[in-house]
C-alpha cells in the first residue's frame, strides 16, 4: 500500500510541580519523500560516489581522517559530561542554557568544607571556570569532611587549600580551568599590623580584580567579619554574590541584592526608595558593624562544629540558587519568590527563586524568607558604596582598625544616638501583668 505522507511523533515529557506536561511534543509530517528520491534517481540526478577522493592535483586517493581527537580520553570525558547535561535539557528542561553555565566564571572565597562541596556541584552543572581563594593549609582532620583533599595533602605541614583544591578539580575533570589563589581576606576588627599596610592594600586590590573578572562570587568563610569586604566589593561591582553560612545543624543560603549607589548623597528619600524593593545582603539585618569574633574565643571555640551533612546540603542549594538566578531574565536583580505548596506549579522549569533558604537539619525542613536591603547597612548601603568609590583603601583601612567607623559612615551610629534620645514609655509592671 502506497502512502503519500508519514506522521512522525517527537514525544517530549516534562514535569512542573509533579504535574505531567507533554505540550512540548511535536508531530512532523513527511510528504512524498520516497517518490521524490525515486524521481531524482530516474532522472540521473544522484551524484556518483566512491570510496576515493580527488586531491588538489585531481588524483584519486583514499581519504584519510585523523581520529586522534575522538580517541583522546580528556575529550571523551568532556563529551560525556556535556551529553549527560544535554539529556537533562532534551528530556526535562528544554530552556536550560548549558552554554551560559559553561562560560560562567565562579569565584569561591573559601576552600574549606563549603568551598569543596560547592566546587563539586559546579562541576556537575558543567561550569568550566572556577577560582578558589584561601590562606589556610590542609590539616589531618580536613580530608574526611572536605571532599577535594586526600590524606597526602595534609602531610609535611599541609598543602595550601586553594591550590590543592584547584589541582584536584582538574584531576576529576581535566576540561575545567581551575585556579587556586593563596591570600587572606582583610576583616573588620582585625587591625593591620605595623609595616603591613602595603601588603593588605595589595590583598584588597587583588580581591577586587578577582571579583571584577568573575561572574558569580560565593562567600564560603567561617567568620562573619570575613564576609564584609567581599560583600562590599560585590555590591560596588554589581556582581551576583551568594553567601552560605553554617551552624551545628542549621544553615543559611542567600543571594545578595544589587543597589544603585549613584543616588544623591544628601537625598535620604531616594535612598529609602532605592532599598525598599531591593533584596538585602548578609549584613542588612545587623544594627552593629561586624567585629573580630575570634578575639575572645579559645582555640576549640574558633573551629566551626557542624553535622557532616549540613555543608553538603547548603553547598548544593547554593549552586542551584545560582543556576536559577542565571536563567532569570533580570539575573542578579531578579525579585524573590515566596514559598508555596509543592503541588502548585512554579513559574520557572527550575522551580522557585528565593532570596534566603534557612535549613534545619534537626527537623529536616527548610524555610524560604525574603529580606529587603537596609539603607544603613554597613556593607551594601549607598552611603558605604559611595564612601568606597571616594576613599578606596582608606575606607577599608579605617574599618579594619576601627570597626565603629563603618557604623559612622552607614548612619547606624546616628540612628543609635537618635534612639537614645527617645523617651520610651513602657508603663509600669502592673501594665505588663
Amino acid at each position: 500500500m502506497k502512502k503519500d505522507s508519514i506522521n512522525v511523533l517527537c514525544y517530549r515529557e516534562k514535569f512542573h510541580g509533579g504535574v505531567q506536561d507533554i505540550s512540548a511534543s511535536l508531530v512532523l509530517q513527511l510528504t512524498n519523500l520516497g517518490a521524490a528520491i525515486i524521481e531524482d534517481a530516474s532522472a540521473g540526478k544522484i551524484p556518483k560516489a566512491s570510496g576515493w577522493e580527488k586531491n588538489l592535483k585531481g588524483k584519486l586517493l583514499p581519504r584519510m581522517i585523523d581520529l586522534a581527537d575522538s580517541m583522546d580520553p580528556k575529550r571523551l570525558a568532556a563529551t560525556a559530561v556535556d551529553l549527560n547535561l544535554k539529556l537533562m535539557r532534551w528530556r526535562l528542561l528544554p530552556s536550560v542554557e548549558l552554554e551560559r553555565l559553561r562560560e560562567t566564571k565562579c569565584l569561591l572565597v573559601g576552600a574549606g568544607t563549603l568551598g569543596c562541596n560547592v566546587a563539586r556541584q559546579l562541576l556537575a552543572w558543567g561550569v568550566r571556570h572556577i577560582t578558589l581563594i584561601d590562606s589556610g593549609k590542609v590539616s589531618f582532620s580536613n580530608p574526611v569532611r572536605q571532599t577535594l583533599f586526600e590524606y597526602t595533602d595534609s602531610l609535611n605541614g599541609g598543602k595550601h587549600k586553594a591550590t590543592a583544591a584547584a589541582a584536584q578539580l582538574e584531576k576529576i575533570f581535566p576540561d575545567v580551568t581551575a585556579k587556586g589563589v593563596v591570600m587572606s581576606i582583610p576583616m573588620p576588627g582585625h587591625a593591620i599590623p605595623p609595616g603591613q599596610r602595603d601588603a593588605v592594600a595589595k590583598d584588597v586590590d587583588n580581591l577586587l580584580q578577582l571579583i571584577k573578572s568573575h561572574d558569580v562570587v560565593y562567600l564560603l568563610l567561617d567568620s562573619r567579619e570575613g564576609r564584609w569586604l567581599p560583600t562590599l566589593l560585590c555590591a560596588a561591582e554589581k556582581k551576583l554574590c551568594i553567601t552560605t553560612a553554617l551552624g551545628f545543624d542549621t544553615f543559611v543560603v542567600m543571594r545578595h541584592g544589587i543597589i544603585d549607589s549613584k543616588d544623591d548623597a544628601n537625598n535620604d528619600n531616594s535612598l529609602d526608595d532605592k532599598t525598599k524593593q531591593t533584596l538585602g545582603c548578609y549584613f542588612c539585618n545587623d544594627v552593629v558593624a561586624p567585629r573580630n569574633s575570634l578575639a575572645d574565643r579559645t582555640l576549640d571555640q574558633q573551629c566551626t562544629v557542624t553535622r557532616p551533612a549540613v555543608s553538603m546540603m547548603a553547598g548544593a542549594l547554593a549552586t542551584e540558587l545560582m543556576v536559577g538566578v542565571l536563567h532569570h531574565p533580570l539575573g542578579a536583580s531578579a525579585p524573590a519568590d515566596n514559598a508555596q505548596e509543592v503541588s502548585e506549579p512554579t513559574k520557572s522549569e527550575l522551580g522557585l527563586l528565593p532570596h534566603q533558604i534557612r535549613g534545619f537539619l534537626s527537623h529536616y525542613s527548610n524555610m524560604i524568607l525574603t529580606g529587603h536591603a537596609y539603607d544603613r547597612c554597613t556593607a551594601c548601603s549607598p552611603r558605604i558604596l559611595r564612601a568606597w568609590h571616594a576613599e578606596g583603601f582608606k575606607l577599608i583601612e579605617k574599618v579594619m582598625n576601627e570597626p565603629d567607623y563603618a557604623e559612622e559612615v552607614s548612619g547606624l551610629k546616628e540612628l543609635a544616638a537618635q534612639n537614645e534620645e527617645i523617651d520610651w514609655d513602657l508603663g509600669t509592671e502592673e501594665d505588663w501583668d
